[in-house]
């Protein structure tokens, strides 16, 4: 279950794109998206899992006023504004599109109501979600790519050519920073409250048992992952000579596919792109509805048919509309992500985790609007001075030099909240 929430729309359509791009600079490129958009999620389910199984545990040394806004931002992203209805409209242009003749807005408005409609069906009883994903829709998911996968390494299409782009000098920090677009950092943060719901509800209430099955869910995610990124990767370099000047991944794997399977290619296309899409958009807005049914007095069941409205109408802007709008939101908020889970891990050495969750999370924040703005064209020219900007990372050093600060600093007024009265 947990590996197909995570492979979604943007798991498929980047990495061939990013692997035409990188080349011969293959390797160091698919390193730097695995450690985003493998390595973190893992990391991030990990953390969820050390600090008690949920949101509250992660950001218990937060103003809880913060915390909730923060969580609400991060589930508005995966959610109704980005993530989930990218899910619609990635199935939409690469599963069924190529099948409507006069393909329209009317055709892309009828298919988002069906998609989200089923999307609300599964997503509607939380207790069944790990027996009809995790025994139905995974399995028939993972058997489609596996086929693809050995079709690319067995009868690649192409040789693979020179590197492009920012590929051809900052092959890693490229492929690291393509890494957001998969939003898997986000989403492993909220997915975690999830599985730990859907463990409990299988019988399972001991909180070390709970962690070991979470870290497990993981880990096999994560393998999964790592299998899916690396096969496609390598079919976005093999596709040079019959994709070239693609306008994006999909596009790449769709011709791709078709060159390796002919007529039935499509087919094959459409049923991975399908079931991929549809598995995350259902743990997506299962998720969102079970925060924020907790934030209000509206119950999950109607969360969910808000949710999956908001996500069929937000659909209908575009795909490249939306990949557009959100490229500048991850580069702000990333880099936060990546500090809580951080922080997570070095809180009992910290000797006033209060103060340093304030100053880290305010500290990634800060400097990652730098990079956010260079992103939308603003002249931030003045601040290149800063490490790795260039990178389009100026947040690493600032963010991780403030954590090994809040290490030594902050003892005594640790001390003095530990002798305050209860």
């Amino acid at each position: 279950m947990t590996f197909a929430f995570f492979l979604g729309a943007g798991n498929i359509i980047f990495p061939p794109q990013a692997g035409q791009l990188a080349g011969d600079n293959l390797l160091p490129a698919m390193f730097g998206f695995l450690s985003t958009a493998v390595g973190l999620p893992l990391i991030g389910i990990i953390a969820v899992a050390v600090a008690g199984g949920g949101w509250k545990g992660l950001t218990r040394d937060l103003p809880p006023s913060v915390a909730t806004l923060m969580a609400v931002l991060i589930f508005i992203i995966i959610g109704p504004a980005f993530a989930a209805p990218r899910t619609g409209l990635v199935a939409y242009e690469m599963a069924v599109k190529p099948f409507i003749a006069d393909a329209g807005q009317t055709s892309l408005t009828v298919f988002s109501v069906v998609f989200f409609a089923v999307a609300l069906f599964f997503a509607w009883s939380r207790g069944k979600l790990i027996d009809m994903i995790g025994k139905f829709l995974t399995p028939a998911l993972f058997a489609v790519l596996a086929i693809l996968a050995i079709a690319v390494f067995v009868s690649p299409q192409g040789d693979i050519l020179p590197a492009q782009g920012d590929y051809l000098d900052q092959a890693f920090t490229t492929g690291f920073l393509e890494g957001y677009n998969t939003m898997d950092t986000f989403a492993a943060l909220m997915f975690g409250m999830l599985i730990v719901d859907v463990i409990r509800k299988k019988g399972v209430t001991d909180e070390k048992a709970t962690c070991t099955y979470l870290v497990y869910a993981g880990l096999i995610a994560a393998a999964g992952l790592a299998f899916v990124y690396i096969s496609l990767f390598y079919l976005g370099a093999t596709s040079a000579g019959i994709a070239s000047g693609a306008e994006n991944g999909g596009a790449i794997l769709s011709i791709y596919v078709q060159a390796l399977f002919g007529p039935a290619g499509q087919i094959i296309l459409s049923v991975i792109v399908l079931l991929a899409c549809l598995t995350t958009a259902i743990g997506l807005i299962s998720a969102c509805s079970d925060y924020f049914s907790s934030l209000t007095k509206l119950s999950y069941e109607k969360w969910a048919v808000i949710l999956a409205v908001v996500c069929g109408v937000v659909a209908n802007v575009g795909l490249n509309q939306l990949i557009a709008l959100s490229i500048p939101v991850l580069f702000a908020l990333y880099p936060v992500a990546v500090a809580l889970v951080a922080l997570t891990f070095v809180r009992k050495w910290l000797p006033n985790p209060r103060m340093a969750y304030r100053v880290v999370l305010l500290v990634s924040l800060l400097f990652s609007l730098i990079d956010a703005a260079k992103f939308m064209g603003l002249d931030v020219s003045s601040l290149n001075v800063l490490p790795l900007f260039d990178y389009g990372m100026a947040w690493v050093i600032p963010t991780f030099a403030a954590l090994a600060i809040t290490r030594f600093v902050g003892t005594a007024a640790a001390e003095s909240q530990d002798v305050r009265p209860a």
